[in-house]
């Protein structure tokens, strides 16, 4: 029955985003089956279709369950989206540094290390940057009781402009686009369609969706079947009983912040080693703040996150083709229908259980 409570309203908010949005679409003067028909067909409509939905999926199920972590401990983590992006720039200058980069004849790199050494390393590099980043709110709060919203919002300022600086000045591959040099071969991994015949090679899934698969079955062992993860959740219900207890919210705080900011640093698995293999900014879509509805939509279980990922996933792909196949609605239908979906979200939190 809990299983089913917890799917029943966030699925209800979903149903009712559609049918507001139905009536948004008919006001503009254009047919809402014909637009949600090339929104499905488009996310569901082939293997190749399915493999670009994951692929939008699957940095949202790493942001999804970083901002579960955090609001499990009572913590709002805005600051994923600048979590991602240091992880990312300290990836691939991993991968460039030790993985034998050599743009024309000039060498960007240390050394050349062999794939079972630099691929490790790579995704080291994502989980610490990440968690240290995301650190340093929670020792702020922890230590000095200052908001980790007001702490992660600055932060994200302050990551973005950081890499962007440092790719600018010096770790920018020569041309107009501000990028890194690619990172080396041996630090790539690889893609499904490798593995799958029945998926295009345009496809750029890759096996960070498995990883981020794994990490919801992590992160709900973690929470609920480990006593780390029942003190963190503790701090959350309640911090005084929870420090009258023995339980030091303090460190619940810093540890939650932690563990959020590596989950969001793993986004760059993905997206630095498996699909563009190399540090672009602008990467993002924005992915750290769509972990936010995430989380909601997904009530904060990984398996409700999982799901809620692969829906704004159909959300991402489809808005292009109804863009396209549409006459006057735009791609910005998927903003509409989530910003739709999380007010009701919102609404229902009054008739659900926390």
């Amino acid at each position: 029955m809990n299983i089913l409570r917890e799917v029943l309203w966030p699925l209800l908010a979903v149903v009712l985003a559609f049918i507001v949005g139905g009536v948004i679409i008919l006001l503009l003067g254009d047919d809402p089956i014909n637009a949600y028909a090339w929104l499905l067909s488009s996310s569901f409509g082939s293997m190749r279709d399915i493999g670009w939905t994951l692929h939008y999926a699957t940095p949202l199920i790493f942001t999804g369950l970083a901002v579960a972590v955090a609001f499990r401990c009572g913590l709002l983590n805005i600051g994923a989206e600048g979590q991602l992006y240091v992880a990312a720039f300290a990836t691939a200058w991993v991968g460039i540094k030790l993985g034998g980069t050599v743009v024309g004849t000039e060498s960007w790199a240390w050394a050349s290390l062999p794939a079972f050494l630099l691929v490790p390393l790579c995704v080291l590099a994502a989980v610490l940057v990440g968690g240290l980043w995301g650190a340093i709110p929670g020792y702020l709060k922890a230590r000095f009781g200052s908001h980790e919203v007001i702490n992660t919002i600055m932060l994200n300022f302050i990551a973005i402009a950081l890499v962007s600086y440092l790719t600018q000045y010096h770790f920018k591959n020569p041309g107009p686009i501000l990028e890194t040099p690619p990172i080396g071969e041996a630090a790539t991994i690889p893609r499904l369609n490798e593995f799958f015949g029945f998926l295009s090679p345009d496809v750029p899934l890759n096996i960070a969706f498995f990883l981020a698969l794994l990490m919801c079955v992590v992160v709900y062992v973690f929470l609920w079947k480990t006593k780390w993860g029942y003190e963190l959740r503790a701090v959350g219900e309640n911090p005084s009983a929870a420090e009258y207890g023995g339980i030091s919210p303090k460190k619940q705080i810093i540890l939650a912040m932690t563990i959020s900011g590596a989950l969001a640093g793993m986004v760059s698995i993905g997206e630095v080693m498996g699909t563009r293999n190399n540090y672009y900014h602008d990467f993002s879509a924005q992915w750290g703040f769509l972990g936010i509805a995430v989380a909601l939509l997904g009530r904060n279980h990984p398996l409700g996150i999982l799901i809620a990922a692969i829906f704004f996933g159909v959300l991402l792909r489809g808005e292009i083709f109804v863009d396209a196949f549409t006459r006057y609605v735009s791609k910005d239908l998927g903003f509409v229908l989530q910003a739709i979906m999380i007010l009701f979200v919102a609404c229902f939190q009054r008739y659900t259980r926390r």
